[in-house]
Order: structure tokens, then C-alpha cells, then sequence
């Protein structure tokens, strides 16, 4: 062999540009000759090639270029050589975006009342539904991309198909509701079981079965959990069991409250747990959150802000939080309107202008050792339990308890539902003689009474748990003390808020007026007496405020049901 068949043998480079210059079609082998050669994508008769393959079959060639960037070639100076060869003063352009947006076209778009963008997907022969924005959504674009073109997609693209998505999803799609575990349409309930297939529970007057497909739209939350496949037969009263309560009335309530939770409107009376430790409110707290709306996260702390808790309501159906110390005023009327339905407004991360908005009510459970609810506003929406310690030889072990619990749950949630069927057939002609503060709630547990214990079971327990409530509220707020002592020894009392925060103070003493959550000025006292007339009239004192004479003085009035009519001050 010669010395120039030796050197070329030698050179693989040589030898490749060789062997490319016999090929008829200059693609063929340019990825092998690319791994030895990475110029080799740049020859002219190639780049002509590659131009007509992105024109025809641009997920033929953006396959291509993915495996020509692994085999060594600079695809960015590639893409710049291509549209230099075509003409193209403005690049490649937003070709990937193009074909994802192509993609997309297997999911049907929509938006909720509040604009958000949603896409309906299916996977492996069922539907999900994911918000455009979130990763479930993402996570299905880039993998649609990388099944077709067998390369990965750059952020940018991503991007910039996501913000094109959104706007069809605002301008060019229908609206619809979507709901989180529990959701509701034409008189029919929905309870989303959170399996891999995206099946739910559908419960009407006739009865509940599992459906693959359900009309309304789930959102699946980070932390979600399935609920198991329920099975009927079961019995409400097994769950005692599991819980650490001492009366047949706060049984009662617990169960209506969480038939209450099966409902997708509320309002939701918030399940208030106290006791000394070693009363198992924490465990009491989890096995309802996750007989009915299991987490990852069951149990968490008070949030600090709105924010936070806004993000919570927005991604559970249930909120649980634990070993909570006290309320203060501004989340303690925050809970209120989380019970009983009212928005949220907060201004939205990295914009002066745009609000992120939330209106909806959720089911809270509260537990601590000390009386954690004391604003009178929240305890008329609220129910309370008071937990006795258990006993050491009552006490299980913790293992053996959830392994009880998950052998049970199906039934347990078949019973719940069970229920639920009663409530619906019977709602319609359910009446009281009188409304609670959380008359709707009152009224469902009422409706579905029946399926568990006899007709006004649910009242009686009720009545007598608001009752409790206020005494616990009036004796949590020193100045409705002090009224209720004063008012021990006349039928009328009529003054000023000045004369009435000296007559108080006597009532107190010195001590208790100079504490810290005693009003300072006459104008505080008028405020929080207007806090504590609902509490102070539920045990029949009455408080009145009116304007009188010419300066519009205004006069508080006191009296007692007994009072007569020509009372004096």
C-alpha cells in the first residue's frame, strides 16, 4: 500500500467526506458523519437538504437537528447557516412553538369565571384536566414534543406556547366551573376519588355509583391523595371507634360535619377541637381529613397571612391545622367568611396591578388545648367539641389504629354517602322552625339525619353545642362578663359609653380594668359591646344604641327580658 492509501485509511475524516460525496441523498448517514466530522452539517448540498426537510416535515427536521446537537454539531450557528442559505433575515423563528402549538390541538380548551386557562387531556383513554399554567400541563406539552420530534423543547418555546394556549383558552373557549374533590351539577354530587383514572362518585336521589367520565371538571392539587373505592354496607357508627368523643351529641355533630364536607357549597361550620394533651386532637384532626379529603400534608400550622391561607383554601377541599394557640382578629374574620363563602383578594407576585381572586368556602378544623375560638362572630360558626383525655389503658397503639382505619375507610365513606343519597331526596321538603346563623348547613344535616338516627337527633345536639358556645364566649370576653354580672341586679340599665365603662369598671375592679383587653376609651367600649350583643342576647340580655336630643347623643340601653316597661335607670 502506498503512502496516500495509508493516509487516508488513517484519516476518518477524509474517508467520511468521501464516502458522503457518493451518496445520493446528502442526508443520509449525516449523523454518523457528524460524530467524526462536526462541520459535516454545513456542506452546501447538505444545508439544501436540511432547508427542504424543515419546509416539508418540521417534525422530521427538528428530530434531525435534536440528533445532530448530541453527535457534536452547534445548532445555533446550524439554524443560522439555514436561514442565511434560505434568505431568512429573521432566523429560525418560533419554529418549536409553532409545532407545539400544533400539538396542542388534541386538548380542548376552556376558562373559568376568574379567566383562568385550562386544557382537558386524554391520557391513556381518560380525561384530566390541568390548568395551562401548571406543570401537569407542561409536563404533557414536552412530552408530546419529545414523542414527536425525539428532541427536547427549549424553554422560550415552551413559553411563548403556553402565553398563545392561555388567550385561545380566554378568547376562543368556552367557560366552565372546575372544583376540587367535591363538585356539583343539575342536582347531582360529584366526589373526585383522586385515582391515577381521574374517576369520581356520582350521588343522586337514587342512589351513588363510581363513573369514569364525570360532567364536571376535578383539579388535582399538589399533595392530593385517593380516597379508596367505597363500598356500600358499611355503618356511620363504626367511625366512633376511631374518634375520642365522650357523647352520643358530639358524635352527632361530627358526622354532620362531615356530610356537610361532601357537599360542594357551604357554608361549612368549622369543627373546633380543644383538650388537654393526651386527648388526641391531632389524630381526630387526620382521620377526617383523610376520610374525607386526604393530603400528603394533613396537619399544618396557622398561616401568618392571607396570602398563605389563600393558597391553602385554593389547593384542598379541607383545611386541618394543628395545635393552634389563639386567633387573632384579623384571621379569626377571616375564617368567617371562609366558612360561609366570601372572597379573597391579593395582589398578584411581580405585578402592581393584577389581583389573584378567590371566592369559595372550605371546611376548617381547628384543634388546640386552649379555647382557641372567643370572637363571637366565628363561634356562631362554629362547632365545638371538647376532648377528654384518654386513659393508658385505653390508649392504642398508633400502627394498629390507621390499620384499623384504612381496613374500614371504604365502608365508612359508603356509609357517608349513603347519607347523602337520604339528604338529597329528603332536602327539598326539610324545614325548621327556626334558622341558625348556618342555616343551610342545619338544614342538610337535618335532611340526611334519617339514614344514620332518628328524625331531630341532629337539633338537639346542635341547639345544645350553641349554647355551650355562647356560654364559652361570654366567658372568654371580659366586658360581656361584666354586662351579664351588672345586669344580675337590674332589668334596665341607660347612659353614655362613658357613664357605661365607669359602671363597668366597678364591676371589674381596678385590677380588671386596667388590663390589657380592657377598653380604654368609651368609643372601644361601644365596639365591643356591638361584638357581644349577638353572644349577650342569646342568654337574654338586650343592647340598644340610639341617637337622642339635639347633638345626636348617643345612648346605650341594657335590659333583661323580665324589665318592665316603666323601668328607670
Amino acid at each position: 500500500m502506498n503512502s496516500d492509501k495509508k493516509h487516508e485509511a488513517h484519516n476518518p475524516i477524509a474517508a467520511a467526506i468521501d464516502a458522503a460525496e457518493d451518496l445520493r441523498d446528502p442526508l443520509d448517514g449525516l449523523v454518523e458523519r457528524t460524530t467524526v466530522n462536526p462541520g459535516a452539517p454545513f456542506a452546501p448540498e447538505v444545508l439544501e437538504q436540511l432547508a427542504v426537510l424543515k419546509q416539508n416535515d418540521r417534525a422530521a427536521f427538528e428530530a434531525l437537528r435534536a440528533q445532530l446537537k448530541t453527535a457534536g454539531c452547534r445548532v445555533t450557528a446550524l439554524d443560522e447557516a439555514l436561514a442565511a442559505a434560505s434568505g431568512d433575515i429573521g432566523g429560525r423563528g418560533p419554529t418549536q412553538a409553532d409545532l407545539l402549538l400544533n400539538l396542542a390541538h388534541a386538548a380542548e380548551l376552556f376558562h373559568t369565571p376568574d379567566n383562568t386557562g385550562y386544557a382537558d387531556l386524554d391520557i391513556n383513554g381518560h380525561r384530566e384536566t390541568w390548568p395551562i399554567r401548571a406543570k401537569g400541563f407542561r409536563r404533557w406539552l414536552a412530552r408530546c414534543f419529545f414523542e414527536e420530534t425525539g428532541g427536547a423543547v427549549s424553554s422560550e418555546a415552551l413559553q411563548s406556547a403556553l402565553n398563545v394556549l392561555e388567550a385561545r383558552a380566554h378568547f376562543d373557549a368556552p367557560e366552565r366551573l372546575v372544583h376540587i374533590r367535591v363538585g356539583g351539577l343539575d342536582g347531582r354530587l360529584y366526589l373526585d376519588l383522586g385515582d391515577e383514572a381521574w374517576r369520581a362518585v356520582e350521588i343522586d336521589a337514587t342512589g351513588w355509583r363510581v363513573i369514569d367520565t364525570p360532567p364536571v371538571r376535578f383539579r388535582r392539587a399538589a399533595g392530593m391523595q385517593p380516597l379508596p373505592m367505597p363500598v356500600a354496607g358499611g355503618s356511620v357508627d363504626t367511625l366512633r371507634s376511631f374518634l375520642n368523643v365522650q357523647s352520643d351529641a358530639d358524635f352527632v355533630l361530627v358526622v354532620a360535619w362531615a356530610l356537610a364536607v361532601l357537599r360542594p357549597r357551604g357554608p361549612y361550620p368549622v369543627l373546633v377541637l380543644s383538650g388537654e394533651q393526651g386527648s388526641a386532637k391531632s389524630t381526630f384532626s387526620s382521620i377526617l381529613r383523610a376520610l374525607l379529603d386526604p393530603n400528603t400534608a394533613p396537619l399544618r400550622a396557622l398561616p401568618r397571612e392571607d396570602r398563605d391561607l389563600f393558597i391553602a383554601a385554593n389547593n384542598g377541599h379541607v383545611l386541618a391545622f394543628d395545635n393552634v394557640s389563639g386567633l387573632l382578629a384579623w384571621m379569626s374574620d377571616t375564617l368567617c367568611r371562609l366558612a360561609t363563602g366570601g372572597g379573597f383578594a391579593v395582589r398578584q407576585l411581580y405585578s402592581d396591578q393584577d389581583e389573584v381572586l378567590f371566592e369559595a368556602s372550605r371546611p376548617v378544623i381547628l384543634n388546640g388545648i386552649e379555647e382557641i375560638v372567643t370572637r363571637p362572630d366565628l363561634a356562631d360558626r362554629a362547632v365545638f367539641l371538647t376532648l377528654e383525655p384518654i386513659p393508658e389503658e385505653s390508649r392504642r397503639p398508633e400502627a394498629e389504629l390507621w390499620a384499623a382505619f384504612e381496613a374500614e375507610r371504604p365502608r365508612l365513606l359508603g356509609a357517608l354517602l349513603d347519607a347523602v343519597v337520604e339528604g338529597l331526596t329528603r332536602l327539598p321538603e326539610t324545614h325548621l322552625g327556626t334558622l341558625p346563623r348556618m342555616a343551610d348547613f342545619a338544614l342538610w344535616a337535618t335532611a340526611c339525619e334519617t339514614a344514620v338516627w332518628p328524625a331531630g337527633t341532629f337539633w338537639s345536639a346542635y341547639c345544645g353545642n350553641r349554647d355551650e358556645a355562647v356560654e364559652s364566649v361570654i366567658d372568654a370576653d371580659p366586658i360581656a362578663t361584666a354586662v351579664r354580672t351588672m345586669m344580675t341586679t337590674q332589668t334596665v340599665w341607660t347612659g353614655a359609653a362613658a357613664d357605661l365603662l365607669d359602671a363597668l369598671g366597678e364591676v371589674v375592679g381596678e385590677r380588671g380594668a386596667k388590663s390589657k383587653t380592657w377598653p380604654e376609651t368609651p368609643r372601644a367600649l361601644g365596639g365591643r359591646l356591638r361584638r357581644a350583643a349577638m353572644s349577650l342576647r342569646t342568654v337574654g340580655i338586650e343592647i340598644s344604641f340610639r341617637r337622642e336630643g339635639r347633638a345626636r347623643r348617643r345612648t346605650i340601653t341594657i335590659t333583661t327580658p323580665c324589665a318592665p316597661d316603666n323601668a328607670g335607670t
